[in-house]
């Protein structure tokens, strides 16, 4: 099988291409940074992946993304360079939770022979929140046990035998709870997103590029043009306006 994954929910730009001859799995990784230099590197950095890997797209099975939840910038360049590159080599995309490819990287990196694993999922949501989610791994499967959600650092409950992943540590530390719970400094990885597929692709969560859309946990993360100009021209005019 032959897949293309990227990840752009974080300021890390992740990037791996799958490629299988005769039985045998080989995989190209590119790491970059990623925030305001994702939208224009996301494209041929790709492009040159699959170029070291000699394949197409047309030679691709899907085109999988991290749909978030993260950076609003870097989910709607993810969403769209999947789109636009599947539309134009006919493939379907398949878009997996960036908290659950959080999870994957840190039983991978962490517990690779564990049967049995739970991880509380976390990724900095900035504006002094976590974007949070809950799984399950048992028998070689993920299963979701608490969907993604949005919480102040002092809200995060976790008993001690779930393990917390992921990329808060730093700034939130001292505030999360003072369990005994492992901390794993981890960031969702293409490569996670290239061992989950299969699983998923099995199950038919992949779907046509025009449904490449990412997962909003916060409903306003900016306002529009629109907005913005409304409540400007309103503050010029004072009470009683």
């Amino acid at each position: 099988m032959n897949l293309l994954a990227f990840d752009t929910s974080t300021d890390s730009m992740s990037i791996a291409v799958q490629r299988t001859v005769d039985g045998v799995v080989r995989t190209w990784q590119h790491t970059a940074v990623g925030g305001a230099q994702t939208s224009t590197r996301l494209i041929p950095d790709t492009l040159a992946l699959l170029a070291q890997a000699e394949l197409d797209l047309a030679d691709l099975r899907t085109i999988a993304f991290g749909r978030g939840p993260g950076s609003f910038t870097g989910l709607r360049t993810a969403c769209s360079v999947a789109q636009g590159l599947a539309f134009g080599a006919g493939l379907s995309v398949l878009p997996i939770d960036s908290l659950l490819a959080v999870a994957e990287a840190a039983r991978f990196e962490h517990a690779p022979q564990a049967p049995h694993w739970q991880v509380l999922a976390l990724l900095d949501a900035r504006m002094d929140e976590l974007y949070a989610a809950a799984y399950v791994f048992t028998n070689g499967q993920w299963a979701q046990h608490q969907a993604p959600g949005l919480l102040r650092p002092e809200q995060l409950l976790a008993d001690d035998d779930w393990t917390l992943a992921g990329n808060v540590f730093t700034h939130y530390g001292e505030r999360l709870s003072p369990g005994r719970s492992p901390r794993l400094s981890v960031l969702p990885t293409a490569s996670a997103l290239l061992r989950l597929a299969p699983a998923l692709l099995a199950s038919g969560a992949d779907v046509p590029p025009e449904q490449a859309l990412p997962l909003y946990v916060r409903d306003k993360v900016a306002q529009t043009t629109l907005e913005r100009a409304v409540q400007k021209a309103a503050a010029l005019a004072g009470p009683g306006h």
